[in-house]
């Protein structure tokens, strides 16, 4: 087959952006699929499906990156009317590293600029995406009652509103300059991680701790999730402030509540439900569903 020309490439790419907006894709995955697409024509021949398939076998990263580069090619053969055998991934349910402390976020936060410092407080008292903060729009926010209302979330996720938000951060989102409908202006999500990536090494290299090196913003929506759970030990709860439509992602912040504050089984009160009268009659007195396990459901209530 044919190897893609320099100018070829860019004629494809710019028709598959094109194909992205027509299609409706958010502009966060626009982006995401635009980027990959860019990146793996440096590894690959593009129009070779077999060329993309070694070099995705080939690529350090994650199985779930993979799965997200296999999607982001799907859609850019689709763009040019063919379709692909694909290679199988599995996703793989992973526990972050670690989560900062809540002085190390605040620490770099006031160690940010304006906007990379007011998207981090933003990440920190809601747990929203980064890109469910770009998309923002002045009139999400009522700077009176302190509410700040997604209408429309990422990955298929539930819209939400964060009701009495910190002052602290309604005076920072008001100062941030009124460029256009946005409350981040043109800000794209490549040039907010490249800002953070900047802000987090200065920090990190003058506080001496190179913890704060590797926080990103996803590590904060994790950090906020467990902190919330850890308030309120109830997944239900912490998965309608995600924005989850199922438990299953949910489930992972038991893990990391027992983590950072060595909570052990024996904290708990464990009951097991059999059927659905029983699973209500759990969740009435406070019980929290936590797996399903051979048909019987688990549930738990702090003592």
């Amino acid at each position: 087959m044919e190897k893609t020309t320099e100018q070829d490439l860019k004629g494809k790419l710019l028709q598959f952006e094109f194909y992205c907006k027509k299609e409706g894709l958010s502009d966060s995955t626009k982006e995401t699929f635009s980027a990959i697409m860019k990146r793996l024509s440096k590894y690959a021949d593009i129009n070779d499906t077999e060329s993309v398939k070694a070099a995705l076998a080939e690529l350090s990263i994650s199985n779930n990156s993979k799965l997200l580069y296999r999607a982001a090619y799907t859609t850019f053969l689709a763009s040019l009317g063919k379709t692909w055998t694909r290679p199988k991934y599995r996703h793989e349910v992973k526990l972050p590293d670690f989560l900062p402390t809540e002085l190390e976020i605040d620490q770099l936060i006031a160690g940010s600029g304006k906007k990379v410092g007011t998207l981090l407080m933003l990440v920190k008292e809601t747990g929203m995406r980064l890109g469910e903060c770009l998309s923002l729009t002045w009139i999400n926010v009522n700077f009176e009652t302190r509410c700040i209302t997604l209408p429309k979330a990422e990955k298929h996720s539930l819209p939400r509103c964060f009701p009495s938000v910190t002052n602290t951060l309604i005076d920072m989102i008001g100062s941030l300059p009124k460029q256009n409908q946005k409350v981040f202006g043109t800000t794209s999500r490549t040039s907010a991680i490249m800002g953070l990536c900047q802000a987090r090494k200065r920090v990190a290299t003058r506080l001496a701790n190179p913890r704060i090196a590797k926080i990103h913003f996803h590590l904060i929506r994790h950090w906020y999730a467990t902190m919330e759970y850890h308030k309120k030990p109830d997944l239900d709860y912490v998965g309608r402030m995600l924005g989850h439509r199922s438990y299953t992602n949910t489930q992972i912040y038991v893990n990391m509540e027992q983590m950072i504050f060595n909570s052990a089984p024996s904290d708990y009160i464990v009951k097991v439900a059999s059927t659905v009268e029983e699973a209500c009659k759990l969740l009435e007195v406070g019980f929290e569903f936590v797996t399903d396990i051979g048909g019987q459901k688990l549930f738990r209530k702090r003592k």
